[in-house]
């Protein structure tokens, strides 16, 4: 394979897609090295010590304390934004948003803690290991009540489901494939369930509230009959149907789906995947591919993926529309980070709420379809608020590196962009705003006409894309 050459564009645009951006100290750093070098980087470099969680036990122990909505979402808030190794994370919210878990049902925080967890340890992985511990996992199977999925009296909401919505997609599957499946998974449950739970077979997590769940198999309770599943027969448990789903075609064109959808370009919403073909099928079938060859490898099919000819093609390019998540992180992280103690991590996870992505906290199964949902009169404001105020704070270190280079009316737009990220604006964006700078800024630049611009390239329809 002939060595590929990269450049700052191209640096960029990997970082926004296998991170949450870069600063530009790192795409500057980055940038000497061959751009396969980069991506293996990125992708294996996995940090000793990637997050000092010890300052959250040492100054800011509420965020320790992991049961209650805001605290679990800020706790991960936190790590988005100071994780070395941000790959793990952009994996983890990959994962997060096609098997949306919610901890409005679940009460508590702590099983989202651990999907998340999970989700860094195995998301990386053969998709085959990974469903299977999903398929285990305390808040997946409270969510989707597996606890009440027993032999003599099957619940179909877990079986579905995982064909539905997390591997297959609708209409590669019978209702008798569901129940077959929901059948192979009775007796799948968890240990610790609270006394109501057991007693009266329902998922509350009352009247013993916080406490940590684990995985349990019910021998007594699971069904070891001889099942019929995607035309195989045999006497199933979960792993078995999972090896299935996995080798099934409809699968891989599934997770491929998605694998572009957040990687590549905005999507059609999944409803509509049964009915309307992808936008680009010659990428999908490249990532089947390599999901088949690499043994379901989900870190080698975005290696592969990562460093495909059409990946560094500029068409694509800024194609995605920023996720909440993805826009505060991005912008905290180009900040400095989170200062702690302070209430600045809550006003992230909070901003990425209004802005229509509550953390651990997707409003149903289907999770959030992304693209141009995440647009709306009042998501765009709160957008554009949180932007401005935290990189045009001028006690930041945006505004201040830029201050150091002293900046004139010639050179301060670039200056900031660079500063940002190395944002390129369109002619139409970035005329208006030196046309600005020309007629209304003085000879003298200081903080406050920083922080002015940047505000302007926030507010950007280019800041806003991936």
């Amino acid at each position: 394979m002939a060595t590929v050459k990269t450049n700052r564009s191209l640096t960029t645009h990997l970082l926004r897609r296998a991170g949450f951006g870069g600063t530009k100290e790192e795409i500057d750093a980055l940038n000497s090295f061959e751009y396969d070098h980069i991506v293996d980087y990125l992708l294996d470099n996995r940090h000793k010590d990637p997050v000092p969680v010890d300052l959250l036990r040492r100054y800011q122990i509420d965020l320790s304390d992991v049961r209650t909505n805001i605290s679990s979402g800020s706790y991960w808030m936190y790590r988005l934004a100071h994780n070395k190794f941000p790959f793990e994370e952009k994996i983890a919210l990959f994962w997060h948003r096609v098997f949306a878990t919610g901890q409005n049902k679940l009460i508590q925080g702590k099983p989202m803690v651990t999907q998340i967890e999970m989700f860094r340890k195995f998301g990386m992985g053969s998709f085959e290991k990974l469903l299977v511990e999903l398929s285990k996992n305390p808040a997946m199977i409270m969510w989707l009540d597996n606890q009440d999925n027993h032999k003599d009296n099957i619940n179909e909401n877990y079986g579905r489901e995982i064909l539905e919505l997390f591997s297959m997609g609708v209409g590669n599957y019978t209702e008798k494939d569901i129940k077959e499946c929901s059948r192979a998974f009775t007796g799948w449950t968890i240990e610790n369930m609270p006394y109501n739970a057991m007693k009266m077979r329902n998922n509350t997590a009352r009247p013993f509230g916080y406490i940590a769940w684990q995985f349990k198999f019910d021998e007594k309770d699971h069904d070891f009959g001889e099942k019929e599943f995607l035309g195989e027969k045999g006497d199933f448990n979960g792993e078995d149907i999972v090896r299935i789903i996995c080798k099934q075609k409809a699968t891989a064109q599934f997770i491929a789906r998605h694998i572009y959808h957040f990687y590549i370009k905005d999507e059609l919403p999944v409803p509509q995947w049964p009915h309307e073909e992808p936008i680009d099928p010659s990428a999908i079938e490249f990532i089947i591919e390599s999901y088949f060859k690499n043994k379901y490898n989900i870190k080698e099919v975005l290696r592969d993926l990562f460093k495909s000819e059409y990946f560094r093609t500029e068409e694509i390019y800024n194609k995605r529309i920023k996720s909440p998540s993805e826009l505060v992180v991005n912008s905290v992280r180009l900040s400095g980070g989170f200062d702690i103690p302070s209430e600045e991590v809550y006003k992230a996870t909070s901003s990425s709420v209004l802005m229509g992505q509550p953390l651990m906290n997707p409003t149903s199964v289907e999770g959030w379809q992304g693209g141009e949902e995440w647009i709306n009169t009042g998501s765009v404001i709160e957008r554009i608020n949180y932007c401005s105020e935290i990189l045009g704070d001028v006690n930041k270190d945006v505004v201040n590196n830029i201050v150091k280079q002293n900046p004139d009316k010639k050179n301060i737009l670039n200056l900031c962009l660079g500063e940002l990220g190395y944002i390129k604006l369109e002619l139409s964006t970035k005329i208006p705003i030196e046309e600005y700078i020309e007629n209304s800024l003085p000879e003298s630049i200081c903080s406050e006409e920083v922080s002015l611009i940047i505000k302007l390239i926030v507010s950007t329809r280019e800041f806003q894309m991936n």
